[in-house]
């Protein structure tokens, strides 16, 4: 395995990464903290993408060596699932569930919407199983709370949790890569053209009709919350 790459088949151990002391567990201690380190991928994440956090560069941001690094954090893995609880620390809600759990969902959808744009790396981070650390752990808390009037039971809970963050981290990952293909009115004008020609060429009916609908509010947000309402007012609670 390479040091910048992932844990392997067996995965992140999440008792090492979180029952266990932050402190070093090998070697001279360092003049930087776990807490240094983790910020410093964050922003290198915010700034230039995934791609871009190597355990040479984040030292490099903290001023030390890589090899200094391994014993906060021995992969790439390891990190990211660091960077993502470290993160999640920003979803701090105050107020109890109000009652109104398709309310109090929306509103966290709302909250994990704005979340992930500030930190556009968050969707493809999810995208495969993270071990909920300390932060994450709160704000599911504070989900679970919201679904107890539904009467589902704890898994269903939990599964609905996971629906709606999918659901976001999806719409979020779309909604950038729209906003990163816009910069290009070229592009937008083919694609209008293109669609035109499909609908009048009388092979695609429904397409025709859907397309001379009239027209909806299309801002990132209208968007979102319309599909977000969809999801939530159609969950299934039995």
């Amino acid at each position: 395995m390479s040091r910048d790459g992932g844990s392997g088949a067996a995965g992140v151990d999440p008792e090492q990464l979180w029952l266990r002391p932050t402190e070093p567990r090998r070697g001279r201690r360092p003049s930087f903290s776990r807490e240094e380190i983790i910020v410093a991928a964050a922003t290198l994440a915010d700034a230039e993408g995934l791609e871009a956090v190597t355990m040479r560069r984040v030292a490099a941001q903290v001023g030390a060596g890589a090899m200094s690094l391994y014993s906060y954090a021995p992969d790439k893995e390891t990190l990211l699932e660091l960077m993502v609880d470290h993160v999640s620390g920003e979803l701090t809600v105050t107020d109890p569930p109000s009652g109104d759990w398709r309310a109090d969902l929306k509103t966290i959808a709302h909250l994990q919407r704005a979340h992930m744009l500030r930190h556009p790396w968050l969707p493809a981070a999810l995208s495969t199983r993270r071990v909920p650390g300390p932060n994450t752990l709160a704000f599911l808390e504070h989900a679970l709370a919201v679904l107890r009037p539904t009467g589902l039971d704890g898994a269903a809970k939990l599964e609905a949790f996971a629906q709606l963050t999918a659901f976001v981290a999806g719409h979020v990952a779309h909604e950038i890569a729209q906003a990163a293909a816009s910069q290009s009115p070229n592009r937008a004008a083919a694609e209008a053209r293109y669609l035109a020609a499909v609908a009048a060429d009388g092979c695609h009916p429904e397409l025709a009709e859907a397309l001379s609908a009239p027209g909806r509010t299309l801002t990132p947000e209208a968007t979102f919350t319309r599909f977000l309402n969809r999801l939530i007012d159609g969950l299934d609670t039995d």
